[in-house]
């Protein structure tokens, strides 16, 4: 099939490099986001799908919007029998959703119904799911909800962080995705409505979804660190600046420490939460790089009582 694949970010890449790779498929054009500022000089740089494509040679198409009159000429003159479309960023008018013959097609990384919206896998982890996966289905208007043609499954490690899920599923995708393609050409694959039941949202996390709470269990604390990595970035307070939170690790023997009162030891730092204490294993200060939290803290000698965020006073009863 002639195909236009449409996506932005990193996580794209090898599903644009596997149909890319796919003897049974031509990939004639991409479609990506503009060109964005990024780096200390904010200088405009092109969407990691973008650079892909033309080192291969691939004319890539880069609309303000979908709407736009002049991309939407040129979609209906390179004419494809189908779009697959994988972390794009943008909502499809009807109008674009009509060119291909064989409609638009989005790999999604989750088991829908599950986490249909824009962070499904920052949302599987912070609500402990122990699997999740990845389906790929028929785009229509309504978000994330057309019928499916196939999934795979992935299990939740006990550490993974959203990125080491998503680059996971990424990979894993790019075949289910390539699969989907070969099924549709050949007539093999039917997409199936999704259930009515199970339906969950998973909306874009924004900074404050990623502050921590200390007077939460420590499953939570965790679970917010892991989701919010790499982005935005779980964080907290540390004497009025932003200290961001990079991994922790549980400490369940130890419950002497008030919600995000502090403890450093030689080697390690420990935080008290609303259940038992975490260990903080890795930071990153305001304006610095990520470095361990011991030597984090035997930077800014941690004086006794001091605390995390809006702790509880030093020695008072931590909740839950």
């Amino acid at each position: 099939m002639k195909l236009v694949f449409a996506g932005t970010p990193e996580v794209a890449v090898p599903a644009l490099d596997a149909l890319i790779a796919s003897e049974r498929h031509e990939v004639a054009a991409v479609v990506t986001r503009p060109d964005a500022p990024a780096g200390r000089g904010r200088r405009l740089v092109a969407s990691p799908v973008a650079q892909r494509a033309e080192e291969a040679g691939i004319e890539v198409l880069k609309p303000a919007s979908p709407r736009d009159e002049d991309f939407l000429a040129r979609l209906r003159e390179i004419g494809p029998d189908c779009c697959p479309v994988v972390a794009y960023g943008a909502l499809l008018p009807q109008v674009a959703l009509d060119v291909p013959a064989r409609g638009w097609v989005n790999l999604h990384f989750s088991l829908l119904p599950a986490w249909r919206g824009a962070a499904p896998v920052q949302h599987a982890v912070l609500a402990g799911d122990e699997l999740t996966g990845a389906s790929t289905f028929q785009i229509e208007r309504g978000l994330d909800s057309g019928p499916v043609y196939g999934v795979l499954t992935e299990g939740v490690r006990p550490t993974d962080t959203s990125g080491d899920l998503l680059t996971r599923l990424a990979f894993a995708g790019a075949g289910l995705l390539t699969a989907t393609m070969d099924g549709i050409e050949d007539g093999t694959l039917t997409a199936v409505p999704q259930p009515a039941e199970g339906v969950s949202l998973a909306p874009k996390l924004t900074v404050d979804d990623a502050r921590v709470d200390w007077h939460a269990p420590a499953l939570r604390v965790d679970r917010v660190v892991r989701g919010c990595t790499p982005a935005p970035g779980a964080w907290t307070e540390f004497r009025g600046e932003r200290l961001k939170l990079v991994s922790v690790r549980l400490v369940p023997d130890r419950a002497d420490l008030a919600p995000g009162a502090l403890a450093a030891g030689k080697n390690d730092v420990h935080v008290g939460t609303g259940s038992h204490a975490v260990e903080l294993l890795w930071v990153q200060p305001q304006g610095k790089k990520p470095m361990k939290a011991a030597d984090w803290a035997r930077g800014v000698r941690i004086a006794p009582g001091e605390h995390l965020g809006a702790a509880a006073a030093p020695g008072a009863p931590g909740n839950g």
